[in-house]
């Protein structure tokens, strides 16, 4: 039987979504016996005041394949049902229909089992759903609709027939994205910005962390309501025993009690009617097994209340929105309010990290760290600043990564509007360890480059990036002007800006001398701001020589600094010596820094003004072939990439046979894969153009290595450069495709470029020009050029294959021969393993 999962409603409610099952027929009943008159009338067509005994068993038994019926609880209270019903033994067709308690109509739940219905028809190998709906059911027949599949409408006999394919199209996945996004920052924003907030776990004595919360929510535009069983007041506030005791609703509730306590305030909090908890016990996953099982209590029992779960052993959450002035964090003090959103997973680091904003002077709009991240993630906050009108800058501090595809899908979307800054771990998960391949750190950064995500190493970098971000313009180009009073630290700019992927422009550094006045100066930045060729200025400026030491204290300097940065379209960074800058200037303590912290910037601009691109459609694509697969060879063939055939033999009567049936010319070489390519050690023969000749190959092979060792016999294609292609199934980003040169040299260098699968052609054609070899595809030193084209075909079958294909866990295509008039892939690998749906595909649903 299929697995339930939790899922969130349109106003950001979590409920329970999973199969029928046959003891569900009591809560069936009850459920039904709560419908009005009008409901059971649109989905019967007919009164139906009660369920007769033989529709009830029929009801509840299905057989998960040609019948199936899913259930939507809140509790252990059944809300909705809906099912499909083949229609016939070999039909495609199925018949869906859903009811939806009256309460909770108007929720999305019709669109909820919709998807999830669809899903496991596919899965059943259905491909169209038929549904009958009365005129009259308007909000059932826009379910239909709105969900982005062609439908096809007939009205006869006073009904409404619709018929549909079920397959996902880009319509269906947009509407399914757009109501997750909805949903999701929906159900953030009732905790960014509660009604009330009750707060567990204040002692009465003033001390520890739940009176260290109750002090921080002292400015908080609404009711605090503190729940203690036995004092009256706590810090001069009414205390409550429960929280439905309280005389105002609260939204949002802070948890400070022991970990084994903490149950008892989410049945608390849940018969109040909260909206999400902020946990910020610890003693859960991070103390070991049975604090793992425990945290998986915790999340359940929230979702179960329809309640989201921030933590646990977590800092908090704060949002410095004047009309909120939410504090819920362990942090006595805030940044000022400003237009950053910044998620931390670290709670133990969070209290750094807000202090170095504050020292920064970087303003925030809101702040969560989500500590173990049991159910409120960084995907939920993306989510949330995408629609917030007073984010415009998002920061990230990630330890893992739960659910990789979903983040690459949302921070491409919201990076097309709002850059994200990101410090990720550079520690690689033992799975990836496990497998021959995966990126290094260059292709680390390049996957989340691919995403529109700034990728920094260090939390100093991740600021230095933010505070550009918040206070400058994005630049137009690459082109920097350098205005210096140094010579040294003007040649030390230049040099670092190379390295940054930044060009200076000629005429630049402009030093203006040690001896410059603050209006000279001054002069030099205004005119490199007006240079059309310069799109972004570096600002070094040393202590003046005397006698203008003078100047520096009058503030010369740093006005005509401050005057560039704010009153010009280009970015502006500085590395000032001579001073302080006032907030609102990227200020730097190094020149590398400075010059760094804009390289990342200017790249960040260049692909938020590249066109998307799209996946494009490809010929010769057999998906449902590619399941059942066994050897590479067939993989491959099922998306339209041959592999040049060969026999394995042993003994030169089998290899003479193999090359007749292939045809000469012929190579024979070494089967052992450390040995299949390695001319270089005499392990490959070429051009052997009859039966004479294979033999004379297997009796030097025979001499070289092992007597009657296992060959490799096939036919000879034209000569080319030697690449290999890699699809690895990656723990922290799933599916994604690498290319590189081919050969020993390109093993021992690393020389691949990595992107995530499915692959777009912009993808692709980045793919082929990253590597450092990438020249000797185009002509390099009068080599012939290759055929480009085909290369990026070949990348972009493969990352179809690396996307549709779960139980691929690595793929190597090695070598690859690329030549004038295309490629040949001589041999191809493969590695299976579980064969799953990924996180990030099928119908909507939350982690857990």
């Amino acid at each position: 039987m299929p697995a339930g999962s939790d899922v969130l409603l349109s106003d950001g409610t979590t409920v329970h979504i999973r199969p029928i099952r046959p003891q569900d027929a009591d809560s069936i009943v009850a459920m039904h016996a709560r419908f009005s008159e009008r409901t059971r009338y649109l989905r019967y067509f007919s009164p139906y005041p009660r369920i007769p005994e033989r529709d009830l068993i029929r009801f509840v038994n299905v057989d998960h394949h040609d019948r199936e019926a899913l259930v939507i609880q809140v509790g252990d209270r059944l809300i909705a049902v809906g099912r499909y019903d083949r229609l016939g033994p070999e039909a495609e067709e199925a018949e869906v229909a859903f009811v939806v308690e009256d309460v909770y109509q108007g929720k999305g739940i019709g669109s909820i089992l919709l998807e999830h219905l669809a899903a496991a028809a596919r899965e059943a190998g259905l491909v169209r759903f038929v549904a009958e709906v009365l005129p009259v059911n308007g909000p059932m027949l826009r379910v239909f609709a709105d969900a982005g599949y062609q439908v096809q409408r007939q009205y006869a006999d006073g009904v409404v027939h619709l018929t549909f394919p079920i397959a996902p199209t880009e319509e269906s996945l947009a509407v399914q994205w757009r109501r997750e996004q909805v949903t999701e920052a929906r159900s953030i924003g009732r905790l960014l910005a509660p009604r009330g907030v009750a707060v567990y776990g204040v002692r009465r004595d003033g001390n520890g962390i739940g009176a260290a919360l109750l002090r921080h929510l002292s400015d908080f535009s609404g009711p605090v309501y503190p729940i203690h069983r036995a004092a009256s007041t706590l810090a001069g506030r009414t205390t409550y025993q429960k929280l439905v005791e309280a005389p105002g609703g609260a939204d949002l509730a802070v948890v400070a009690v022991p970990a084994d306590a903490v149950a008892s305030t989410v049945e608390d909090a849940a018969a109040a009617g909260v909206a999400g908890l902020v946990v910020v016990s610890s003693g859960f996953a991070e103390a070991g097994p049975a604090g793992t099982a425990a945290q998986d209590d915790l999340r359940r029992a929230c979702r179960a209340a329809g309640m989201r779960l921030v933590g646990p052993n977590c800092l908090g959450i704060a949002n410095t929105d004047p009309q909120v002035r939410l504090n819920a964090t362990l942090a006595g003090e805030l940044p000022a309010r400003g237009r950053v959103g910044f998620f931390s997973q670290s709670g133990a680091l969070g209290t750094a990290l807000l202090a170095e904003a504050r020292r920064r002077g970087l303003g925030l709009s809101s702040f969560v760290s989500a500590g173990n991240r049991a159910d409120v993630s960084g995907n939920d906050l993306l989510q949330y600043w995408q629609s917030d009108p007073a984010t415009d800058v998002v920061l990230l501090y990630l330890e893992t990564f739960g659910n990789p595809r979903k983040f690459a899908r949302l921070a491409r979307r919201l990076g097309r509007e709002k850059p994200i800054v990101a410090v990720a771990s550079q520690f690689r998960p033992p799975g990836l360890a496990a497998l021959p391949a995966g990126p290094d750190p260059v292709g680390v950064a390049a996957l989340f480059a691919q995403s529109g995500v700034i990728r920094v190493d260090t939390v100093a970098e991740m600021f230095d990036v933010g505070v550009l971000l918040a206070h400058q313009p994005l630049p137009a180009g690459m082109r920097v002007g350098i205005v210096t009073n140094s010579s040294a630290l003007g040649v030390l700019a230049a040099g670092a800006c190379g390295s940054a992927g930044l060009a200076v422009v000629d005429g630049y550094p402009a030093d203006v001398g040690p001896q410059a006045t603050p209006e000279e100066f001054a002069s030099a930045l205004s005119g490199a701001v007006a240079d059309e060729r310069v799109d972004a200025l570096i600002v070094v400026c040393a202590p003046p020589l005397p006698p203008e030491e003078s100047s520096t204290m009058d503030g010369g300097f740093e006005a005509a600094v401050a005057g560039a940065a704010r009153h010009g379209d280009k970015p502006v960074v500085a590395t000032f010596l001579a001073g302080t800058l006032p907030p609102g200037v990227p200020s730097y303590d190094s020149v590398e820094e400075a010059v760094r912290a804009l390289g990342r910037v200017a790249r960040y601009a260049h692909w938020r003004r590249t066109p998307a691109g799209r996946v494009p459609e490809l010929s010769g694509v057999d998906s449902d072939a590619a399941r059942t697969a066994g050897t590479a060879e067939e993989l491959l063939a099922a998306y339209g990439v041959p592999v040049l055939a060969s026999r394995l033999v042993t003994g030169a009567d089998a290899a003479v046979a193999a090359a007749g049936e292939l045809g000469y010319p012929v190579v024979v070489k070494v089967a052992d894969p450390a040995l299949r390519h390695r001319v270089d050690l005499g392990a490959v023969r070429l051009d052997l153009a009859g039966p004479a000749d294979v033999r004379r190959a297997c009796a030097e092979l025979d001499r070289l290595f092992t007597a009657g060792t296992a060959l490799v016999v096939q036919a000879q294609v034209a000569p080319g450069t030697s690449w290999v292609v890699e699809a690895v199934e990656d723990p922290a980003f799933g599916p994604i495709v690498g290319f590189g040169p081919g050969g020993v040299i390109g093993e021992l260098v690393g020389d691949r470029a990595w992107r995530a699968a499915p692959l777009t052609r912009r993808d692709a054609a980045a793919l082929v020009r990253e590597p450092k070899a990438a020249p000797l595809l185009s002509g390099h030193r009068g080599a012939e050029p290759a055929e480009v084209d085909a290369v990026i075909d070949l990348l972009l079958r493969v990352g179809r294959l690396a996307d549709e294909q779960t139980r691929v866990r690595y793929l190597s295509l090695n070598p690859v021969l690329v030549r004038r008039d295309g490629v040949s892939v001589l041999h191809a690998s493969v590695q299976y393993g579980h064969s799953g749906p990924r996180p990030d595909s099928g119908p909507r649903r939350l982690s857990s």
